[in-house]
C-alpha cells in the first residue's frame, strides 16, 4: 500500500465519469493523471481526447497537474475543448 509520502503516489488526478451508455459495455481508461469511467463509445472517446490534450498542454508548459491552479486548469480545459 502506498502512502502519500511515497514518490509514486499521485498528488492530483482527473476523474471523468459519464452515464450515457445504453449498451452493457463497461468502459474504463486509466492514464497519466486520469481515470475515466463509463459513457457511450463517443462520450468515452471524447473524454479520452480531452485528457490527452490537457496532459499535452501541461507538458508544453513544463508543469505537473498538481502544480497548476484551479483557474489555470480551467483555462487549459477551455483551450482544449474549444
Amino acid at each position: 500500500m502506498r502512502t502519500n509520502n511515497s514518490p509514486n503516489s499521485p498528488k492530483a488526478g482527473l476523474l471523468g465519469v459519464a452515464f450515457d451508455a445504453t449498451d452493457e459495455t463497461k468502459r474504463v481508461t486509466r492514464g497519466k493523471n486520469f481515470i475515466l469511467a463509463g459513457g457511450c463509445e463517443e462520450t468515452h472517446g471524447r473524454m479520452q481526447e480531452t485528457v490527452i490534450k490537457v496532459n499535452e498542454q501541461l507538458d508544453d508548459r513544463g508543469k505537473q497537474l498538481d502544480e497548476v491552479s484551479a483557474s489555470e486548469l480551467r483555462d487549459i480545459f477551455c483551450d482544449v475543448t474549444s
